[in-house]
C-alpha cells in the first residue's frame, strides 16, 4: 500500500480562540504520558502523523478523557453507554467567547470567580462546561437537564474530582416542556446562561447526521450508526430541533429578564437565524449579540442577548463583580 506524502500543518489552529488551550496539534506524547491508556489507539494515519481513530468511540472517549486530564485536572471521568462525548477543544472554544461577552461589559476584564455564577442547560452526562469553566475561569456552576442519568452521571463527576466540589450543582428539570421554570429559583441571579441546544428534529435525521459525519472519517462506508457515546435522544434532537427549541427558550427567558445578565446559545445552522432574530425582536431585548465560531471548515455562532438596560447592566457589574 502507497503512502501519502507526510502533510505539512500549520502550528496552530488559527480559528480557535487565542486562548484556547488546544490550539496546537495534539502533543500525544505529554498526553499519553498522562494518560497511558491512550497509547494503544495512536497510530499513524495515511500522511504519517500521529493521530486517533476519530470513526471509533472508544478512541474518541480516552482521547477526550487524555485531554481533560492532562489540561483540566479531572482525574476521573466516565460517561454512561450511549452518551455524546463531547469534541473539548470545541467546547472550550465556546466559553472563552462567553469570557470575552462578560468582559465587554466590564472594560474588557474578564470577571473570574466563583461569584461569577452561569446556568448549562442541558449540562449532559459528561459536565463539559462546568468543568473548562471553572478551570478556566473560577465560575460556579448550575447544570440542568431532563434526564436523570445524564444528571446523576454529571454528580457522580462532580463528587469524584476535588476541585469542582462545591462550584457546581446538578438540578433535574421537572418539565421537559420548560426551560428556566422548575430550574431558576425565586431572587436567583445568573451572570450568564449557556446551552448547545438538540440539533436534529428527529431520531433518523439524526441518524443520519451520525453516518455522515462517521462516513467522513472514514475510508470504508458505514452503513449503521455508532451508539457509543454518539448521543441520546435528549441530546440530539427534539421537535422542532434546534430552531424550535430556541424560540422557546427566548420566549421563556423573558419571564426570567432580572433574573440573568446575558443569555445565550448556540446556533448550528446560519438558516435557524432568522427565526431567532425574530423572537429576540418579539421578546423586546434590550441588546443582543452574535458571535461567530469557527471550528476547521464548521462555521457556527454563539447568540447572545439580554434584557438589562445599560444603567442596569453597570449596576450589575458594580454590586455583582469584583475584579
Amino acid at each position: 500500500m502507497k503512502l501519502q506524502q507526510k502533510k505539512e500543518h500549520p502550528t496552530e489552529k488559527s480559528g480557535l480562540h487565542p486562548r484556547n488551550r488546544h490550539r496546537t496539534r495534539y502533543n500525544f506524547n505529554e498526553l499519553i504520558s498522562t494518560s497511558p491508556e491512550l497509547k494503544p489507539f495512536v497510530r499513524l494515519n495515511e500522511y504519517q502523523d500521529e493521530s486517533i481513530d476519530f470513526s471509533n468511540p472508544a478512541a474518541v472517549m480516552i482521547l477526550n478523557k487524555a485531554l481533560l486530564k492532562h489540561y483540566y485536572d479531572i482525574d476521573h471521568w466516565n460517561l454512561p453507554s450511549g452518551y455524546l462525548c463531547p469534541p473539548v477543544p470545541g467546547r472550550a472554544d465556546h466559553l472563552h467567547h462567553l469570557a470575552d461577552l462578560l468582559a465587554s461589559c466590564n472594560t474588557e476584564i474578564i470577571p473570574v470567580g466563583t461569584n461569577i455564577k452561569c446556568l448549562d442547560i442541558g449540562v449532559g452526562a459528561n459536565c463539559i462546561y462546568p468543568i473548562i469553566g471553572n478551570k478556566e475561569y473560577g465560575w460556579s456552576f448550575v447544570g440542568s437537564d431532563i434526564d436523570l442519568a445524564a444528571i446523576r452521571s454529571a454528580r457522580k463527576i462532580v463528587k469524584e474530582n476535588v476541585s469542582l466540589n462545591g462550584k457546581v450543582e446538578l438540578r433535574l428539570q421537572p418539565d421537559e416542556k420548560n426551560i428556566f421554570k422548575g430550574i431558576i429559583n425565586t431572587n436567583e441571579h445568573f451572570d450568564l446562561t449557556i446551552c448547545n441546544p438538540p440539533f436534529h428534529t428527529s431520531l433518523q435525521e439524526a441518524q443520519s447526521g451520525t453516518l455522515r459525519k462517521l462516513n467522513n472519517l472514514n475510508t470504508k462506508r458505514i452503513i449503521k450508526p455508532t451508539l457509543n457515546f454518539g448521543g441520546k435522544t435528549t441530546e440530539l434532537w427534539c421537535e422542532g430541533g434546534e430552531a424550535q427549541f430556541v424560540q422557546k427558550m427566548i420566549t421563556e427567558s423573558k419571564q426570567f429578564s432580572s433574573s440573568c445578565f446575558w443569555f445565550s446559545t448556540l446556533i448550528s445552522k446560519s438558516s435557524n437565524l432568522k427565526g431567532v432574530y425574530a423572537a429576540l425582536k418579539q421578546a423586546n431585548v434590550i441588546e443582543q449579540k452574535t458571535i461567530p465560531i469557527a471550528h476547521g471548515n464548521k462555521t457556527s455562532r454563539i447568540v447572545a442577548w439580554t434584557f438589562l438596560t445599560k444603567e442596569e447592566q453597570r449596576d450589575w457589574v458594580n454590586t455583582r463583580w469584583i475584579n
